[in-house]
């Protein structure tokens, strides 16, 4: 590994716990962990839990852990796959369409990448999208 790549490495950990303490701070005030609002943000329509879990970046059963506790808030509601009879969708209710929605405009607000024009943003997303699909 050359200095460069370990500098590289080095900002794109910074950057994950800047983004990670910005989501903990928003979570907080809309009473919810880390973890739920990383749901919440990523349940961008009906979706298995493997693929909740796989957009959340964790175990399925970390995933299914917080599924549970955003159903148990009335947020998400389990629905049959309309396809796989042995999987269920995760849909958000109506409360939590309205919790999301509010969410994404705290994440929006004082966001670590909110520092990037669009075009910077959306070059790094596919720069970052390049390097981890070598992987």
């Amino acid at each position: 590994m050359t200095s460069s790549e370990r500098e590289l490495c080095g900002l794109i950990n910074g950057l994950a716990g800047q983004i990670g303490e910005h989501v903990r701070r928003r979570a907080l005030k809309l009473g919810l962990t880390a973890p739920q609002a990383t749901a919440l943000r990523e349940l961008t329509g009906p979706m298995t839990m493997g693929e909740l879990a796989e957009r959340m970046s964790c175990e399925p059963s970390n995933a299914t852990y917080v599924a549970d506790k955003l159903e148990n808030q009335g947020l998400i509601e389990r629905r049959p796959h309309p396809t796989d009879r042995r999987a269920r969708h995760l849909v958000l209710t109506p409360r939590g369409t309205a919790l999301r929605a509010e969410l994404l405009e705290l994440l929006a607000e004082e966001s670590p990448l909110g520092a990037l024009s669009g075009d910077e943003q959306a070059q790094l997303q596919k720069l970052l999208d390049r390097a981890v699909r070598k992987s």
